[in-house]
C-alpha cells in the first residue's frame, strides 16, 4: 500500500466529524470520496496532507509522497505559466515543465502571468503542478471545478496516466472521471456521533 489509515478520526472546529476510517490505497488505485456537504471530505484530505492533526488513528505513507491539490489553485499572479511551474518543480527538486505543460494544454500559454488567466486555465495550471512534483500520492479536491467538459477529460487522462505509472490518488469528486476500477469510499458510514445534530457546514470547510 501507497498510503494505509488504520482507524482515524479527523475534526472540523473541535468537533470531530469523521471516527473509525481504516483503509488504505495501492500502488495504480483510485480512491474517490463521496458524501453530502459537509460530510468531512476536505477534512480527511488536509488531515491526510499533514496540514492539521488527526484526533486518533494513524496515517503510513512513505515520506514526501503525498501532493496536495486544494480548492485553491496555488498560482503567482506575476509568474508566467511557465515561471510557476519551474517555482514548483524547484520546490520539490525536480527538473522539467515540458510534460505538465502539454498534459494540461498549457503550452500555448507558457508566457501568460497568472494574473491573466481564466478561471479554466488557473485551474489547469493549479493541477499540472501535480506533475511537477514526482510524488506518487494525489490527494485531490474537487479538482474539476471551473474546468469545462473538454478540459475535465484532460485531466481525467493525467489521472489515468498516473495511475498506470504505479501512482495512487484519494478523489473527493462528484464528477465521472471514468477512472474504471476506482473504489468508491462514502464518508457517511463514518459519521462521528459527535457530529450529529450540528448542521451542515459548506464543503469549502469540509
Amino acid at each position: 500500500m501507497l498510503l494505509s489509515v488504520s482507524d482515524l478520526a479527523v475534526a472540523r472546529g473541535g468537533v470531530t466529524v469523521l471516527e473509525g476510517m481504516t483503509f488504505g490505497v495501492a500502488a495504480g488505485q483510485a480512491l474517490i470520496l463521496r458524501g453530502p456537504n459537509g460530510a468531512g471530505k476536505t477534512t480527511l484530505l488536509r488531515t491526510l496532507a499533514g496540514l492539521q492533526p488527526a484526533v486518533a488513528g494513524a496515517v503510513s505513507v512513505p515520506p514526501e509522497a503525498m501532493a496536495y491539490a486544494a480548492h485553491a489553485d496555488g498560482i503567482k499572479a506575476v509568474l508566467t505559466v511557465a515561471e510557476n511551474l519551474e517555482f514548483w518543480a524547484a520546490v520539490h527538486g525536480t527538473r522539467g515543465i515540458g510534460a505538465a505543460l502539454e498534459a494540461m494544454d498549457l503550452v500555448g500559454l507558457r508566457n501568460r502571468r497568472g494574473a491573466h488567466l481564466s478561471a479554466g486555465q488557473k485551474r489547469r495550471l493549479g493541477l499540472a503542478r501535480l506533475l511537477v512534483t514526482g510524488r506518487p500520492v494525489w490527494l485531490l479536491d474537487e479538482p474539476t471545478v471551473s474546468l469545462d467538459v473538454a478540459s475535465v477529460a484532460l485531466f481525467a487522462g493525467v489521472v489515468r496516466g498516473h495511475l498506470a505509472g504505479g501512482g495512487a490518488a484519494l478523489i473527493a469528486t462528484h464528477v465521472d472521471l471514468g477512472l474504471g476500477e476506482a473504489v468508491v469510499l462514502d464518508l457517511s458510514a463514518f459519521k462521528a456521533r459527535a457530529a450529529a445534530g450540528t448542521g451542515a457546514f459548506d464543503e469549502a470547510f469540509g
